[in-house]
């Protein structure tokens, strides 16, 4: 049986560029504003995707659920609904850290995303292992080419690169879960890196992973790295709804899951 990537269907409503002045985005700043034409506003936001939880079940995929459910997932990976690809733009040009909080600024309403926020939100905490690229060393007894023959459906199989072919299935629709939404990146989503790995390895020895910091961690590479899109539009949405930013006339995008 083989697994198929998370889906999701996007379908474009009303498409009114008006209240799309840059003044009213930025509330007047020159320097955002420019910011804004010379460097986000052609930059690519990520395609989203959107793991259906009844979809699980119906594929006997009971063990994923529980795994995901155990990491408090399941409201931030089955989120839908509208997104705004021009605000997010907005949100993403004005995107700062202070300290453990994001914080922007969109048609003059301040955003400060606490934890409170994130709960309120996504039913996330903010507790569990902060997982990045620099230490990776955090989860004991973790070696890459190991764990990766071990959830190979060939294990003694001659391995080249680590790749999502031949993996076993719950293995496999974990790994296109982290590649498509938890870490999204614009392509080889069947190429895992070691990173894809240790949260597939979380995943399966249940170690509580902080997904708010790896959220936080990866919005903050996207930026940095030209080849990045934009990830989490619709968690984005999210939050602008949450602090009540007038998206009347905006531009909009409906996202559902299939």
């Amino acid at each position: 049986m083989e697994s198929t990537p998370p889906t999701s269907k996007r379908i474009k409503t009303r498409v009114v560029r008006s209240g799309g002045r840059l003044e009213d985005w930025f509330s007047g700043d020159n320097e955002l504003i420019e910011r804004y034409r010379f460097e986000t506003s052609t930059k690519v936001i990520n395609n989203p995707k959107v793991v259906s939880f009844d979809w699980l079940k119906s594929q006997k995929l009971d063990n994923v659920r529980r795994l995901l459910k155990d990491q408090l997932l399941k409201r931030f990976l089955e989120m839908k609904g509208k997104i705004y690809p021009d605000l997010i733009r907005v949100f993403y040009t004005n995107l700062k850290f202070k300290g453990n909080n994001l914080v922007s600024h969109v048609k003059g309403v301040d955003m400060e995303i606490t934890h409170d926020v994130w709960a309120a939100v996504t039913g996330l905490k903010y507790v569990g292992l902060r997982i990045n690229k620099g230490n990776l060393g955090v989860v004991e007894d973790f070696n890459k080419i190991q764990y990766y023959k071990s959830c190979l459906k060939n294990p003694q199989a001659q391995v080249r690169t680590c790749s999502v072919g031949g993996l076993k299935l719950d293995e496999r629709v974990l790994a296109l879960i982290v590649s498509w939404i938890l870490t999204p990146r614009g392509s080889n989503h069947f190429v895992l890196t070691e990173e894809d790995l240790v949260y597939i390895y979380c995943f399966m020895k249940k170690i509580k992973i902080n997904w708010i910091h790896i959220i936080k961690e990866h919005m903050q590479k996207s930026m940095r790295l030209s080849d990045y899109h934009y990830p989490y539009v619709v968690l984005i949405s999210k939050f602008l709804l949450y602090f009540e930013v007038n998206l009347e006339d905006e531009t909009s995008e409906l996202v559902k899951s299939t």
